[in-house]
C-alpha cells in the first residue's frame, strides 16, 4: 500500500526553507477514527495469532506530535505491521494508481492515505505529508526506496532529508524482520512465519540541526541497521 520514498529524493535539492509553523489538527469523521483503532486491534491479533509477532520499543513511541516513521521495507506486510505497533494513529504514503485499484481504494481514502504521483514528482504528496507532519502527527516512509530484494536492509536515500529538515519532527528508527520471509516481492500471496519489529530511540530535531546530510544520512542507517538486528534475534529466538 506505501509507495516507495522514491519522490522524497526529487525533494531533497529543492529546498533550504526554513521550517514551517505549526498547523491546527486534522479533522476526521467518527468512522475514520474509529474504523482505524478496530482495524488496528484486529490487524494485531492476527499478527500475533497467525505470525507470533513479536514487538520491543514501544515505549519509544512520541506520546505526542509529529514525527517521521523510518522503517525498512520487507513486504507488504510493512504498512501495517508499523501501524500495529503504535498506539497512535499512523499516516501512510500510497501511489496515485492504488487509488484506482477497486476495493483498495476504498480501503486507503477510508485510511487517508496520502496519494503520491510518482511521474509527476509527487510534491503535492510532499506538501500534504508536511502539513500532516506539523499537525503533529506521524508519517511512515521506507527511506530504502523499495522492498527488499533479499531480505536485507539497503542503502538509504536521502530524500528523506529535506522532509525531517523543514518539518523539525523527530526521526524515529524502526527495525522490521521476517516479513520478506513471509512475503518477498517476488510473491503473489503471503506464507506463514515469524514477525518481529523493534522501534528504536528516536532522533530528535535539535540533534538533526548539528549533523550535515551525510551524516544524518549515516546515523538513521545505523539505527534502522541496529533495530533490524534486534529484530531478527527476536525472530529466530522463537524458532
Amino acid at each position: 500500500m506505501i509507495a516507495p520514498a522514491g519522490p522524497l529524493n526529487r525533494m531533497h535539492d529543492a529546498t533550504n526553507q526554513p521550517s514551517p509553523t505549526r498547523g491546527p489538527p486534522l479533522e476526521r469523521t467518527l468512522a475514520q477514527r474509529w474504523g482505524y483503532d478496530a482495524l488496528r486491534v484486529l490487524c494485531r491479533v492476527l499478527a500475533v495469532w497467525l505470525y507470533g509477532l513479536r514487538v520491543e520499543g514501544r515505549e519509544h513511541w512520541p506520546p505526542a506530535g509529529g514525527g517521521l516513521v523510518c522503517a525498512n521495507h520487507q513486504s507488504m506486510f510493512d504498512p501495517p505491521l508499523v501501524g500495529l505497533t503504535c498506539p497512535r494513529r499512523m499516516n501512510y504514503l500510497a501511489r496515485e494508481t492504488l487509488f484506482d485499484i477497486p476495493v483498495l481504494k476504498h480501503v486507503i481514502a477510508f485510511l487517508d492515505a496520502i496519494p503520491i504521483d510518482r511521474e509527476g514528482g509527487g510534491l503535492a504528496g510532499l506538501k500534504e505529508t508536511l502539513r500532516r507532519l506539523k499537525a503533529g502527527e506521524l508519517v511512515l516512509i521506507f527511506p530504502e526506496g523499495t522492498r527488499t530484494h533479499d531480505g536485507e536492509v539497503a542503502p538509504l536515500k536521502p530524500g528523506f532529508i529535506a522532509v525531517a529538515r523543514r518539518s523539525r519532527v523527530p526521526l524515529i528508527p524502526v527495525g522490521i524482520d521476517g516479513a520478506y520471509q513471509a512475503w518477498p516481492r517476488q510473491a503473489r500471496l503471503p506464507a506463514l512465519g515469524r514477525l518481529a519489529v523493534v522501534i528504536g530511540e528516536p532522533l530528535p530535531p535539535d540533534y538533526i540541526a548539528t549533523l550535515s546530510d551525510d551524516e544524518l544520512l549515516a546515523v538513521l542507517e545505523q539505527r534502522i541497521l541496529t533495530c533490524h538486528a534486534r529484530a531478527r534475534e527476536l525472530r529466530l529466538a522463537r524458532r
